[in-house]
């Protein structure tokens, strides 16, 4: 019986022993291995390359076996030249140790065997430290930014470098892993342009009155200084204090350039735009070349672009643009975020609950001051069990307890249609009740959504695939006046972005910075 007992139990023990899953091995990222050729390598002591504190940089000597790969002296310059010209693509040579490495390259025949190695593992660390920079960027927008919502780029660094080392095809790989996107070719070329200006020496602008056609006002001489720097006024001017037709026509050029109401009158958001030296605007090219490489590489094959500063909405399909909308945008207290997400549902009718930010500081002030001041926006309190609130009986000392919804109709928050697309920041593309202020130059009117011009032709262009959406099944749908929820059935991306500067046709494109970004961008990157 004892025997019996010993057997089960060692049984048992057994079983268990079976049912303990094998622990998973994790696949080790492969890298491939460095080809070396005939010419001069030495070892590398582990412990420099510890120094560095780079796992990737580990990782590439290991595929070396630990010795030095740059013996080939093409292919050290072709390296040695890309950081130096680095500034061409909006970098800083320095952040690349750039005059370190070339001293070191001056008297490449001398070094020692430890200096060899120390200059080796230099030129690899500062190259793919380059490469990943102009690949995402030199920062993060997650450690900047709170509400910039966009999704990390991984960059395998070593797979393309040693690939491209093997091939003898260092030349291409710079241009390979830049972003593809047209605006970002459009930066680099403003970055080429702005470099053929002359370094200006013109001095501030000043001017408290509005300026108009066949006015006389001192400002002129450096305005018209200003517009011959920038090649918006041609030829020769003498330059006196009268508002010219020639002056007025080039001051229109300039305000379009600039995105400004090209009237010809010069206010103040027109001299702001001419007070802004070239190295003030070259700065703003480089920060924006920054952003673009935090964004997607390329892009869907189907997607709705906003561009916030512009106030402007493009829908591209298959290459094309096919829609272009004017756009309202947030204030800068009130931001508009930056996202990439992708189109989800169209809703008609749809009713408005008065977000968190907007009840503490419009609602729950005017309904102190007005009790019926929810009724006339036709908006109703709800408890939290649902059940309808008279406002004379709303407790302002608990306002948070209460839900306010508007009802669905022509004069709705949100219009008559909304356009919803999965973020964390409960934001979505809407209609509004203020019809009027598509007009406007200035649209950075929001509380953080964005509004459309002409939004129920839109929601037609993007749900009528097959043809089942005329538009007087649109106009019943409206009618009705109940809120009805479609999903998009075609792929659209959501580029929800910021950019203030890039170039069209040689021509230099600027757009005021509403959320005062571009100068601190600019010096975090040169921090």
């Amino acid at each position: 019986m004892k025997n019996l007992y010993y057997l089960v139990v060692i049984c048992i023990l057994v079983g268990c022993k079976k049912d303990i899953p094998k622990p998973i091995p994790v696949a080790k990222k492969k890298v491939p291995e460095i080809i070396l050729t005939d010419e001069r390598k030495v070892e590398i002591d582990t412990a420099t390359i510890s120094t560095f504190k780079s796992e990737t940089l580990k990782e590439f000597y290991i595929a070396s076996e630990n010795q030095t790969v740059w013996g080939n002296l093409k292919k050290r310059k072709f390296v040695l030249s890309q950081l130096e010209n680095s500034s061409n693509l909006g970098l800083e040579p320095e952040d690349y140790k750039t005059s370190q490495l070339k001293k070191f390259e001056s008297k490449i025949g001398k070094l020692n065997d430890k200096d060899l190695a120390t200059y080796d593992i230099l030129l690899t660390y500062n190259f793919e430290k380059y490469l990943s920079h102009l690949y995402k960027g030199k920062l993060d927008p997650k450690k900047i930014y709170s509400n910039w919502d966009l999704d990390e780029k991984t960059f395998d660094v070593n797979n393309v470098l040693i690939k491209a080392f093997n091939r003898d095809k260092l030349d291409s790989i710079v241009e390979n892993i830049q972003p593809k996107t047209q605006t970002y070719k459009e930066l680099l070329k403003a970055l080429e342009i702005i470099n053929t200006f002359p370094d200006d020496d013109i001095k501030t602008i000043e001017s408290a009155d509005k300026i108009v056609l066949k006015d006389t006002n001192p400002a002129l001489i450096n305005i018209k200084k200003r517009l011959l720097y920038w090649n918006d006024m041609t030829g020769k001017d003498s330059l006196t204090k009268i508002y010219d037709q020639k002056t007025f026509e080039s001051v229109k050029r300039f305000q379009e350039r600039h995105g400004l109401a090209a009237d010809g009158v010069i206010g103040a958001g027109t001299i702001s735009a001419l007070n802004y030296s070239k190295e003030s605007r070259k700065k703003q090219i480089i920060a924006n070349l920054e952003r673009w490489r935090w964004y997607p590489s390329e892009l869907a094959e189907n997607y709705f672009i906003i561009n916030i500063p512009d106030y402007s909405l493009n829908v591209v399909e298959n290459q094309d643009t096919t829609l272009v909308r004017n756009v309202v945008v947030g204030t800068i207290k009130r931001r508009t975020p930056i996202i990439t997400s992708f189109l989800k549902t169209v809703v008609f009718n749809p009713t408005w609950t008065v977000p968190p930010t907007i009840l503490k500081e419009d609602v729950v002030p005017a309904m102190k001051r007005n009790r019926s001041y929810l009724a006339k926006k036709n908006i109703t309190i709800y408890d939290t069990s649902g059940n309808e609130v008279d406002p004379v009986k709303w407790n302002e000392n608990k306002p948070n307890n209460y839900r306010y919804v508007q009802s669905p109709g022509y004069n709705n928050s949100l219009g008559l249609m909304k356009i919803l697309f999965p973020n964390h920041h409960s934001v979505y593309l809407h209609d509004t009740n203020h019809r009027n202020i598509f007009g406007r130059n200035n649209r950075s009117m929001s509380s953080g959504c964005v509004r459309v011009e002409n939004p129920l032709e839109l929601a037609q262009h993007i749900l009528d695939v097959d043809g089942n959406w005329p538009q007087d099944r649109i106009d019943t749908i409206i009618a009705s006046k109940k809120t009805m929820s479609f999903k998009i059935t075609k792929k659209y991306a959501l580029y929800q972005w910021y950019w203030t500067a890039w170039s069209k046709k040689n021509q230099l494109l600027f757009r005021a910075d509403i959320y005062n970004l571009d100068s601190d961008l600019y010096a975090q990157l040169r921090n």
